[in-house]
């Protein structure tokens, strides 16, 4: 059966967009008939993802997007309104890992420090960007979606989300917190036709996970630990948003999607 283009007409607004999972879903989404905002702070990568997208006959343009600031997001919004009418899927895919930018090869099994070791400053850069980033994407766009009768909204949570580890955990509390929040926003909104759904991604070959990866008995522990005995890749994940951002998930909302190749399934 061919189901054809799956959002077809749809203003999808993606956060994170210019690299890994947030470029993937850019394509896909594209691809499929949406009308494309891909937002970062790398400005270089993104206009690149955009030019690719409209050489391949896609409809996108490129923002420049701080998701800590309220501010920038309301500027966004108003431009997106001008330009389309409406935001039918929001995806908060934009985040950070906490480890050093400098770090090419991680030495250890997780990327960031132990709790005693984790200073404040960067326990408030991981909440800013994986946390305040979500809530004010959210927060900015759920009266746009209520005028125009609902929408989706989607945000990428992580495995870290649902369980602990060793090491790393700010960056774990910050995904636990958006899997609750983005059940609090299902529920808050549901009435008004505004889903909210979270992704739970295992190990995926992003920019984020290539120091991990490059370290041979890093990878090693990870591809064990996953029963389908792969890395993810982008689309992976990508075609879980897609699922989330078209009407074939159109009573779904609260739910946790994990694609992680049954890690967490042991």
């Amino acid at each position: 059966m061919n189901i054809g283009k799956r959002l077809e007409g749809k203003v999808a607004l993606i956060t994170g967009g210019a690299s890994g999972i947030g470029a993937e879903t850019a394509r896909i989404f594209a691809a499929h008939g949406g009308k494309l905002i891909v937002a970062d702070v790398q400005d270089e990568l993104g206009k690149n993802v955009v030019l690719e997208i409209m050489e391949a006959g896609g409809q996108a343009i490129y923002k420049h997007l701080d998701v800590t600031s309220e501010d920038a997001w309301a500027q966004l919004i108003d431009e997106t309104r001008e330009l389309h009418g409406n935001v039918d899927v929001l995806a908060n895919i934009a985040g950070i890992s906490g480890r050093d930018p400098a770090m090419k090869v991680q030495k250890t099994i997780t990327p960031g420090p132990l709790i005693e070791d984790t200073s404040l400053e960067v326990w408030n850069k991981i909440m800013n960007i994986n946390v305040a980033g979500v809530y004010l994407g959210t927060k900015s766009v759920l009266p746009v979606m209520r005028k125009s009768g609902g929408g989706s909204i989607i945000n990428i949570s992580s495995i870290c989300g649902l369980v602990g580890s060793f090491g790393n955990a700010a960056y774990h509390a910050s995904k636990g917190a958006v899997r609750i929040f983005t059940k609090a926003t299902a529920v808050q909104h549901a009435k008004e036709n505004i889903r909210s759904n979270s992704i739970h991604p295992g190990f995926v070959d992003t920019p984020m996970t290539a120091p991990g990866h490059s370290n041979n008995e890093v990878a090693k522990v990870r591809i064990e630990a996953t029963p389908l005995g792969r890395f993810g890749v982008p689309r992976d994940i990508a075609m879980g948003c897609l699922y989330l951002a078209s009407d074939e998930s159109s009573w779904v909302t609260g739910t946790e999607l994990v694609i992680d190749g049954g890690l967490t399934a042991h």
